[in-house]
């Protein structure tokens, strides 16, 4: 099943190690992304989750100090080539970070607009675009009479599903989640799972995650990470249930993290 993983892959980390200064936060990580599926990352805090995520669309990179080795791929191609515009490798690798972060001021119709702004494009029809969008954040039915609005003024909850929005109104290949339910209530992280099961039909998505409950609930796949190392990858129903390496079953099983 791992070959066949390793075939359908979208993105692929190949050796990849990350520092922050001299500080190692990854250590030769390995990894298949597998198109149109959910892969998990899990692992208890510093152990390089969200450093990993952040080296798929070199976000990493914008930290002082801070370098990688090794490579990333995506459709088989190095994200960082010497000739690879990082600012359109964020545009196809999307991400959502773990705290909300609307533009408070600016209403939900020019929070989902704003991104394209940016990189100077203008939809056809800008309002069948962002009821589309926000249609595909699960959002256009709570939010279809209060446009203008400002988005701070939304809860929690709505607040990142417009995050989504905003970053889905740049198509891109790949979504990666910082751990978007952390600040949320259960109610809200329910409506934000559901909606990870329904992107995937549309979107390779990566989820890092604290919570075992939940990459049980969204992932097809789930890696482990610990001390900045991959322990193990596999089908999230292979990991939940019969890990290989016992760090993993320590872990799941709350004895350490």
């Amino acid at each position: 099943m791992l070959e066949s993983a390793e075939a359908s892959a979208k993105m692929r980390a190949d050796k990849l190690s990350a520092w922050f200064g001299d500080k190692q936060a990854l250590r030769s990580i390995s990894l298949p992304l597998v198109e149109r599926k959910v892969t998990a990352v899990i692992g208890p805090s510093g152990c390089g989750k969200s450093t990993f995520i952040r080296c798929l669309n070199r976000m990493h990179e914008v930290v002082a100090g801070a370098r990688t080795a090794g490579d990333v791929l995506l459709d088989g191609k190095s994200v960082y080539g010497a000739d690879v515009d990082p600012v359109r490798v964020r545009r196809r690798v999307g991400m959502v970070f773990q705290k909300p972060n609307p533009f408070p001021t600016m209403s939900v119709r020019d929070n989902v607009l704003a991104g394209l702004r940016l990189s100077g494009i203008t939809p056809p029809d800008p309002d069948a675009f962002v009821e589309e969008v926000l249609g595909q954040a699960a959002l256009w039915d709570e939010v279809k009479d209060a446009l203008d609005r400002p988005g701070g003024a939304l809860s929690g909850g709505q607040q990142q599903r417009l995050c989504i929005a905003r970053c889905l109104a740049l198509e891109p290949e790949v979504v990666l989640m910082d751990e978007p339910c952390s600040s949320l209530d259960p109610v809200a992280t329910a409506k934000i799972e559901e909606l990870i099961h329904d992107l995937r039909e549309r979107y390779t998505i990566v989820v890092v995650t604290h919570s075992m409950q939940q990459a049980a609930r969204v992932s097809d796949y789930t890696a482990f990470f610990y001390l900045g190392e991959l322990v193990e990858y596999d089908l999230a129903d292979v990991i939940f249930t019969k890990p290989s390496d016992p760090r993993t079953e320590d872990y799941i099983t709350g004895r350490f993290g």
